[in-house]
Order: C-alpha cells, then sequence, then structure tokens
C-alpha cells in the first residue's frame, strides 16, 4: 500500500508539471494546494508503511527515487521557467547523484540509507526527524512559493516582486539542506573506498 502512494506521485507530478506550462496564472495558482498535497503524500506513505508494517529496505530505496526524481524535475522546471537560477538544479543534481551512488555501495552491504552513517553530528544531519522533517517542509515552502511565484508573474499581480524575493530565500534555504545533508554521506562513505564491503 505505502510503495502504491509513493509510485502514485509521478502521474500527478507530471500533471502538475503540465498545468505549470498551460500560461494560465489562475489555473498556476490552482497548483499550489495541488503541489502541497502531493509533497504530502510522501509524509503519508512513510505513516502507512510504519502502520502496517510495511518498512523494507525496497520501500526505503523506492521512497528515497521518488524523492530525487520529483526533486530534481521541480528544480530543472522552475529554472526552465526563469524562477531560479540554474545553479540550483545543478546542485541538486550533482549532490543527488554523488549521494546515491555511495549509498549504492552501502545497500548493496544490505544498509539501508539512513543507517550507513554513524558519526552523531552525520546522524543527526542525514537521518534525525528534525532535519528531515524541517528540510521536507523547507521544500514544500519552496515548490508553494515557487508555483505562486509563477501564477503571479503570468497574471501580471503587483505582490510578484516581493514574492520572488521570498522564493529565492526559501529555495537557497532548501539547498543549503541539501549539502549539510548530503555531506556526511560523502564524507563517511570514504570509508567504503578504504575498506569496501566483504561482498563486493
Amino acid at each position: 500500500m505505502a510503495n502504491l502512494i509513493t509510485l502514485l506521485r509521478f502521474p500527478l507530478l507530471f500533471i502538475y508539471v503540465a498545468l505549470l506550462y498551460t500560461d494560465n496564472g489562475v489555473l498556476q495558482l490552482w497548483c499550489v494546494p495541488f503541489i502541497v498535497f502531493i509533497i504530502l503524500m510522501d509524509m503519508f506513505d512513510g505513516l502507512i508503511a510504519r502502520a502496517r508494517g510495511e518498512v523494507s529496505l525496497m520501500g526505503s530505496v523506492l521512497d528515497i527515487a521518488t524523492d530525487r526524481t520529483f526533486e530534481i524535475i521541480l528544480w530543472v522546471v522552475f529554472a526552465h521557467l526563469g524562477l531560479i537560477p540554474i545553479i540550483i538544479p545543478l546542485i541538486v543534481i550533482t549532490r543527488g547523484t554523488t549521494v546515491d551512488a555511495v549509498r549504492a555501495v552501502g545497500m548493496k552491504d544490505g544498509l539501508s540509507a539512513f543507517d550507513q552513517v554513524k558519526h552523531p553530528i552525520s546522524r543527526f544531519l542525514v537521518s534525525s526527524r528534525f532535519m528531515r522533517d524541517s528540510y521536507g517542509i523547507a521544500k514544500g515552502f519552496a515548490f508553494a512559493f515557487l508555483t505562486m511565484n509563477l501564477g503571479l508573474r503570468t497574471l501580471g499581480s503587483s505582490w510578484e516582486p516581493a514574492v520572488h524575493i521570498i522564493t529565492l530565500v526559501l529555495s537557497w534555504l532548501s539547498i543549503a539542506y541539501t549539502i549539510a545533508r548530503g555531506l556526511p554521506v560523502l564524507i563517511e562513505g570514504f570509508r567504503f573506498i578504504k575498506e569496501p564491503p566483504a561482498n563486493l
């Protein structure tokens, strides 16, 4: 059930992206609650997985892959629409591919993504409930404000410049979280180079 909810985010994401390109400001503004709903689905799949005892390594991998695809697509789309600088999706793509490559090595040894970091500071940054929730909230607000920014720009609203400033602040805050949560994985991942898992 939880994995089905995770996978359902894909078609909803593509519908949302298609609506962003309609050049209809009112429709774009209606996409604000739509993207919030899609983001909240990520929280629901985790809650359902824990409640139904469906937590698994496969579910964890699927959730991370979905989140990564979701983020990359949205950052690229918003850069294409001219709302954020291109450096933002480039940072997200670089961080995502390198971190996932390191995590793939640990997963071959049966370790979930969050179990691969050992240092207390690393565990706090990468896997603590506070960091995961606050990172999700930061991204949620960034994507919601980016969507609102687009609608207001299309409508020619006088509020658009002020909202755009908030949008950039929220976007860069999300990127700061992205870097802060990715670096520990890369730093501790070097141990796999020095001492590769026994099954490699």
